[in-house]
């Protein structure tokens, strides 16, 4: 221990610990290695040593001086106490919390060692040894504010508010009348809103607003003071005082939302459905104007009447509210009213205003009913805006013709090429799509959102090196690649794993789904310092806010993607595993000499591969120096492509990982089930495919993959072997009491079921799809699976505009269709004439190669530049694409 060494060699110990906290660790070293040259065997010299070295990425040696420190000093709290701070830093945070556990059993009451183990229980939702820390410091040290604090919070999260709010009492007993002093006012104010949050969560109304105005003068942060004020008076039915506050706030901030939520429910006109009567809704109107003539330069309070107003009403404000958006031109506008498309006839009020006013302003150069002349622009803006009405509805043709005017009218503006892009994209067209996209770019090369989208449709039309090309040029210098992985470009990487697997590079797709985990991962870890700056600044109820959205992160729509972007990766690894073993029999084959120079190919290949990757990452590294003064060496990625995350010898248990996430956090998602049930059919565990399925139907009985799965289960059940083993029939037993609480199979067979499915769904394609697929399954009739396919009709549907109808089918659905009929059927001749078909109802689509599609365009170019050059006068399709081979 460092007490018993020589007051010089002790000196030097204190040297030590100040160097590793100022970060001298060549200073710290040094004065290590003085002291073990007379004491070799001190074990907490070695465990200094030890972290230090580890500071400065030397962790094997690291590791092994700190666990010989601790072999030579078992009963010393500090060698424990290294222990677990050099696991803390590998975020080993269990074993971590085991040393400073044991360190305390050496030392119990060592201040530093209890707050380093209260911020690991924090960071691992230890909540009830979170509480226990905390008290314990208290006790050990009661004047220190943070103490109580964090006492306080730690009580709060182990679900304990009264308790919490007891303890912020006792504390401001502590405190003295004149106190804070004017250095401390932000965060006693702080504290004091925690307090009356922590009340409102008790449901202690009157006694929160008691305590907020009884401190109104020690609150510095008066906007939180008012809103909660506010909050307050509307939940204890205060509704005149609510709204006087209410109409304050909105006198602060005209454009917030929020107080105009707040002031429809004081005044009693709210609706979480936002439906109205006509009655509220000319109270509504009557509200909003007068706000209006007080607020004349909101556009909040124009905006909000679009959503209950009806009819002519409707149509008058949002007229109101579109013409000077139009002069001005704000490319924004048709994202602003997207929500009312999904509101019915307002698509159709919408079209029919926005073509009188491109009508007017073509004829008089103004709007109706106004003898001002427009700029020449509000035309382009009317067109642009028209486009992405019709793209929205469906009708590509119509957008195309709009967005194509609008381009003749003004060829300069970048965002015209933009929405032409996301028209062709929906259209099917994803290589035309990315090339506007890529004309768009570069029009402005310094715009990283154009950048960003035109990558994103390169990457839709699985033009990935291109993609990769176009993102970097935002990036540093150097190892560009992964600077697209340090900035958690998770679109980016969720985009070209998709693009992957569709490529089916199944070791691709892994990689850049992982590395979206990696990400969530390191978000996670990013809270640890926040534990400890929160309670110094007294940030507390940002600090619950953050801890609470963590606890939710998985949940986060990129996760999810990514997550089951990995199971389905395993999924088509475990249907399909590698077929390496094939390669090397085609390889034995090849005469020797062949066979040598093949090799030799290789070896050069992946010779020059390694020296390409290895240029690479001195190129990253080179200059990076950290401050402590270290070369920042970024370590060489072994597996670049993937394919070691392939060599796995069970991909389901893999993938099984990931869906426990997604069952934890993402259970209200109908894929989350739909893979479960995939990969514990595919298990054959029985039982939990079954949950999954009880989950389908609760969820979504009638969605066409939660039929097949259910027609699938019990088909697959019935075709097992009798049971024999006590599990075997506990199961059976299982599955025959369970199978009466499935109502599609009341007194039915499976085709029973089936037929009556398709009585029900019979106008959808996706449904008539799905009982095709169960009629091949449970008969093997292909011939009658195949016929009702193809003898589904595509009608008419209302487009909820005035220009026509569009089809019911879409092009993602008939692709899927497309796929059944070649793929799971085997029928090349059904896919050919199903493709001829989509490709009328879809003459943009690449995949069914449409009339109007790029790469008909491109082959009509090709037949006449060899007609014009005078070689041929006709070259037949199919003789093209041998050529191109």
């Amino acid at each position: 221990m460092a007490a018993s060494l020589p007051p010089k060699e002790a000196n030097l110990f204190k040297l030590i610990v100040k160097s590793y906290e100022t970060k001298q660790y060549k200073k710290g070293l040094k004065a290590a290695d003085a002291i073990l040259k007379k004491f070799p065997n001190h074990g907490e010299t070695l465990s200094m040593k030890g972290l230090t070295l580890n500071s400065m990425d030397r962790k094997p040696e690291a590791y092994e001086l700190v666990r010989l420190g601790l072999k030579n000093d078992l009963k010393s709290h500090v060698c424990w106490h290294v222990y677990g701070l050099l696991y803390r830093s590998d975020r080993e945070y269990r074993e971590a919390i085991k040393c400073y556990r044991n360190a305390l059993r050496i030392d119990p009451d060592n201040i530093e060692i209890l707050r380093d183990l209260s911020l690991l229980q924090a960071q691992m939702r230890d909540l009830a040894g979170f509480v226990e820390t905390r008290q314990q410091l208290l006790t050990l040290k009661p004047s220190h504010r943070m103490n109580w604090i964090g006492f306080a919070v730690s009580q709060h999260l182990n679900s304990n508010a009264s308790k919490a709010i007891d303890i912020l009492e006792a504390y401001e007993g502590t405190l003295e009348d004149n106190y804070p002093p004017d250095s401390e006012r932000c965060e006693h104010g702080e504290m004091l809103l925690y307090k009356v949050s922590l009340l409102e969560e008790c449901g202690l109304l009157e006694k929160a607003l008691l305590e907020l105005h009884k401190k109104e003068l020690k609150i510095v942060d008066k906007l939180s003071y008012k809103e909660m004020e506010a909050s307050l008076l509307m939940k204890l039915n205060r509704l005149e005082e609510g709204e006087k506050l209410y109409r304050v706030l909105l006198s602060m901030n005209p454009d917030n939302y929020r107080y105009y939520d707040g002031l429809q429910k004081c005044v009693g006109l709210h609706s979480k459905s936002g439906q109205y009567s006509s009655d509220e809704i000319d109270q509504l109107d009557s509200l909003y104007k007068s706000l209006g003539q007080q607020y004349t330069w909101s556009s909040a309070v124009k905006r909000i009447p679009l959503d209950f107003l009806e009819d002519v009403k409707f149509r008058d404000a949002a007229d109101n509210y579109i013409r000077p958006l139009l002069t001005k031109g704000v490319p924004s506008l048709f994202s602003d009213l997207s929500p009312l498309y999904d509101h019915p006839g307002k698509a159709n009020i919408l079209e029919k205003l926005l073509l009188e006013l491109e009508e007017s302003i073509k004829t008089t150069g103004g709007y109706p009913g106004r003898s001002d002349k427009e700029p020449p622009s509000t035309l382009m803006w009317t067109l642009f805006y028209l486009a992405q009405h019709y793209d929205r509805l469906g009708l590509y043709d119509v957008a195309l013709a709009k967005i194509d005017e609008a381009l003749q009218h003004t060829p300069t503006v970048i965002d015209l090429y933009s929405v032409k892009s996301k028209i062709l994209k929906h259209g099917g067209d994803f290589a035309a799509a990315a090339e506007l996209a890529d004309e768009a770019r570069c029009m402005d090369l310094a715009d990283r959102y154009v950048n960003s989208q035109c990558a994103k449709r390169m990457l839709q039309a699985d033009q990935v090196p291109l993609a990769e090309k176009t993102a970097v040029l935002f990036t540093k210098d150097g190892d560009q690649h992964n600077n697209l992985h340090d900035m958690q470009c998770m679109w980016y990487e969720i985009a070209c794993g998709e693009s992957y697997f569709r490529q089916g590079d199944l070791g691709r797709a892994l990689k850049n789904f992982l590395a979206v985990e990696k990400h969530y991962a390191d978000i996670t870890e990013d809270q640890f310092d926040f534990h400890s700056y929160c309670l110094r600044k007294m940030t507390l109820r940002s600090y619950i806010e953050m801890l609470r959205f963590q606890d939710r992160l998985h949940a986060h729509a990129y996760f999810r993607k990514a997550a089951i972007g990995v199971i389905k990766c395993y999924i088509k690894l475990y249907d399909s595993p590698l077929k390496s073993s094939t390669e090397e029999d085609e390889l034995a084959k090849l005469p020797a000499a062949q066979k040598k120079k093949l090799r030799q190919k290789q070896r050069k290949a992946e010779a020059r591969a390694k020296k390409e990757a290895e240029v690479k990452s001195e190129e990253a590294n080179a200059g990076g120096v950290s401050k402590s003064g270290k070369r920042q060496v970024r370590p060489v990625d072994p597996d670049p492509h993937g394919e070691k995350l392939l060599q796995t010898e069970d991909p389901l248990m893999v993938a099984g990982k990931y869906l426990k996430l997604l069952q934890k956090h993402s259970s209200n998602f109908l894929e989350t089930h739909l893979l479960s049930f995939e990969v514990n059919m595919r298990k054959k565990k029985i039982l939990l495919a079954l949950q999954a399925l009880k989950q389908l139907q609760r969820m979504d009985p009638v969605n066409p993959d939660a039929h097949k799965c259910l027609i699938r289960f019990f088909h697959e059940v019935a075709s097992m072997p009798d049971p024999t083993t006590d599990g075997e029939k506990l199961v059976s037993g299982v599955l025959e009491a369970e199978r009466p609480t499935f109502s599609q199979l009341h007194d039915k067979s499976l085709m029973e079921a089936n037929t009556v499915f398709l009585e029900q769904h019979k106008d959808s394609l996706l449904h008539r799809a799905a009982v095709a697929e169960m009629i091949y399954c449970l008969e093997g009739n292909k011939g009658d699976a195949v016929k009702l396919i193809e003898e589904s009709a595509n009608n008419f549907v209302s487009s909820n505009g005035s220009i026509g109808s569009v089809r019911g089918w879409k092009l993602k659905d008939c692709a899927a269709v497309h796929k059944i009929l070649g793929t799971l059927f085997n029928d090349n001749d059904a896919a050919t004439r199903w493709k001829l078909r989509c490709a009328e109802y879809f003459p943009y689509s690449t995949y069914f190669e449409g009339r109007l599609c790029s790469t008909q365009a491109s082959n009509k170019d090709s037949k006449q530049m060899h007609a014009e050059n005078g070689s041929v006068e006709f070259i037949p399709s199919n003789a093209l694409k041998n050529l191109a081979i």
